[in-house]
């Protein structure tokens, strides 16, 4: 089984790289169909700053305001072949499920567990037993079952009326840009390669093309759609172009996606989930396929994701009808350090 780089390590092998896409797909509902009814308190969200298919929980979960209702595991950085593992916390022991690795989550509900060990997932805390670990589901259920518990003015990420183009646009998205940098990344010879660097820079000029126009990908607020392009856009230039060799361009010279992101970095719930350092140490210290010296690089510069990017000017407003959203909590704030100042 090829796994990818967010979950547990990354192999080249022959050929094109193949994302294992075989998720735990139980869901926790408003009416508790598949047995895991929506409880504020009673389930743990463990994510890890580094991974970008986690960060979208992270920000989706700030953006609607469930810090309260859904508590928070991150792991570390780095991992080994067995799991993401708790090291941040005192002892590298998550303080509420009580475990180091990851991994036992999942074995508690399938002894056999037989896939790689993935963030994000959802473990439910009194039986200690992982729930889902179905990402892109993940974020489209805290929006549409969670929603006794958003906070008020919380944003429509996944309007009714919109649903049909933005789960358009996040399937192209998601095969050629998300898992498209990894393709890159992770292929096994030249002409899978030089394939994928073609489709990830058709995709990305097609998105300048169409973020030319208009603030946000979907409608005039933000939604699901800008939260999942995000996520990939905010570690070209630091991981993406020269770790997974998307070298055409950098993101910063690439004008209209260049101010889009940092349109959306600067947008509270995004960029305060951000942590470039721990980014970093993930990917050029994990994939030792790629990077077996396992330097990390100084660069990029990290001061102009604040500079003014004008995008103001094509309407448009984050938040619609709602309204930002507030600092995070204390405990879970990026570093100074980690982040631009």
């Amino acid at each position: 089984m090829t796994t990818s780089a967010s979950e547990l390590g990354a192999y080249v092998e022959p050929g094109e790289f193949k994302r294992d896409t075989n998720y735990i797909t139980t869901r926790i509902t408003a009416d508790g169909r598949d047995g895991y009814p929506v409880e504020p308190g009673r389930y743990r969200l463990v994510a890890a700053r580094a991974c970008p298919w986690a960060n979208r929980t992270l920000i989706v979960r700030r953006l609607l305001g469930l810090e309260s209702a859904l508590s928070l595991g991150l792991c570390g950085p780095t991992h080994d072949k067995r799991s993401w593992t708790f090291d941040l916390d005192p002892g590298e022991v998550d303080p509420v499920l009580g475990i180091h690795f990851l991994r036992d989550a999942y074995l508690e509900r399938y002894p056999d567990y037989p896939r790689g060990i993935t963030v994000p997932a959802i473990v439910d805390v009194p039986t200690g037993q992982v729930i889902t670990n179905d990402y892109a589901r993940m974020t489209l259920d805290f929006s549409t079952e969670w929603t006794e518990f958003h906070r008020p003015g919380a944003p429509q990420l996944y309007p009714k009326d919109l649903r049909e183009e933005i789960d358009t646009v996040n399937r192209r998205v998601y095969t050629e840009v998300n898992n498209g940098v990894y393709r890159c990344g992770f292929a096994g010879d030249q002409q899978a390669y030089e394939a994928a660097y073609d489709r990830l820079f058709t995709a990305l000029d097609w998105l300048s093309e169409r973020l030319a126009g208009q603030r946000y990908l979907v409608g005039d607020t933000i939604t699901e759609a800008d939260v999942r392009l995000f996520t990939t856009l905010v570690r070209f230039d630091a991981v993406y172009h020269g770790h997974f060799k998307c070298n055409r361009q950098k993101l910063t010279e690439l004008p209209v996606l260049w101010d889009y992101t940092r349109d959306l970095y600067q947008t509270p719930g995004f960029g305060d989930t951000v942590d470039f350092t721990q980014i970093k140490q993930h990917y050029y210290i994990v994939h030792t396929d790629i990077n077996p010296t396992r330097i990390v690089p100084r660069g990029p510069d990290l001061a102009n994701w604040l500079t003014p990017h004008g995008r103001e000017a094509l309407g448009g407003n984050p938040f619609g009808d709602g309204t930002p959203t507030p600092p995070p909590v204390a405990a879970e704030r990026v570093p100074a350090c980690h982040a631009p100042v």
